[in-house]
C-alpha cells in the first residue's frame, strides 16, 4: 500500500490521510512528489485521475481524494475507531469533517501555508484583514467548543478520542500558530486553544513535522 503525497512542508490535504492512516497502523510507504515542479506535475497527472494528491494505491486500485482515502480507512480499520461510537456525535462530526472539507475558502485562500511552516523560521505573518478570514475563525472556534462541550469528557481531541475530524482540523491548528492568532478574539474560552495545542502535540504530527523540515 502506498500513500502518494505531495510536499509535507505544503500540503495540508496529504497530512489529513497520513494521520489516519498511522492512527490504524496501516503498512504503508510514502512517496513524496514536488507537484510544483514540471516533472512533478507530470508524474501526478500520470498517477492521479484528478492529477492531485493525495492518493492512495492498494490491492490494484487508485483512491483519490483524502476524505476518499479516510473512508476507506474507517472501513479498512474499524478496529481504529476512527468515528465517534456514540450515534449523535458520530452524525455531527461527519458533519464538521465535510464542513472543513469544503468550506473555510477563505482561511484557505489568505493564509494558505504548510502544515508546520512556523517552524521554518523565527517570523510570523500577520493575520490578513480579510473579514471572510475573521468570520472562519469565528465558526471554527464555535465548532471546536461545542463539540469538546457536548462530546469531548473522553479525552483532548474534538469527539473524546481520535477520530477523522482531528486529522482534518490539525492544519487548522497550524495555521492558527503560524498567524499567532489569539483565538479569545474570536469567542474562545480556552477550549479550542487547549484542543488546537493537543493537535499540535499528537506524536504523528510532530513526525510528519520533522520529516517535512529534512
Amino acid at each position: 500500500m502506498e500513500l502518494i503525497v505531495a510536499p509535507r512542508l505544503y500540503s495540508t490535504w496529504s497530512l489529513r490521510p497520513w494521520l489516519v492512516l498511522r492512527r490504524c497502523g496501516a503498512d504503508f510507504t510514502t512517496t513524496e512528489i514536488d507537484v510544483y515542479s514540471e516533472a512533478g506535475q507530470a508524474e501526478i497527472a500520470r498517477l492521479s485521475p484528478s492529477r492531485l494528491a493525495p492518493l492512495l494505491r492498494v490491492e490494484g486500485e487508485t483512491i483519490w481524494d483524502s476524505m476518499a482515502i479516510c473512508v476507506w480507512a474507517a472501513e479498512r480499520y474499524p478496529e481504529a475507531r476512527l468515528w465517534p461510537a456514540d450515534a449523535h456525535a458520530r452524525w455531527l462530526a461527519r458533519s464538521a469533517v465535510c464542513e472543513m472539507h469544503s468550506g473555510f475558502n477563505a482561511l484557505r485562500t489568505h493564509c494558505a501555508m504548510g502544515p508546520d511552516h512556523s517552524m521554518v523560521g523565527p517570523d510570523r505573518s500577520d493575520l490578513p484583514g480579510d473579514a471572510g478570514v475573521a468570520q472562519d475563525i469565528r465558526r471554527l472556534v464555535a465548532l471546536f467548543m461545542e463539540m469538546r462541550a457536548r462530546f469531548g469528557a473522553g479525552g483532548p481531541w474534538l469527539f473524546g478520542e481520535w477520530s477523522i475530524p482531528d486529522a482534518f482540523f490539525t492544519p487548522v491548528a497550524t495555521r492558527f500558530r503560524h498567524y499567532q492568532v489569539d483565538l479569545s478574539d474570536f469567542g474562545d474560552d480556552g477550549a479550542a486553544q487547549a484542543y488546537c495545542d493537543a493537535l499540535l502535540a499528537q506524536p504523528d504530527f510532530l513526525e510528519w513535522s520533522a520529516s517535512a523540515l529534512r
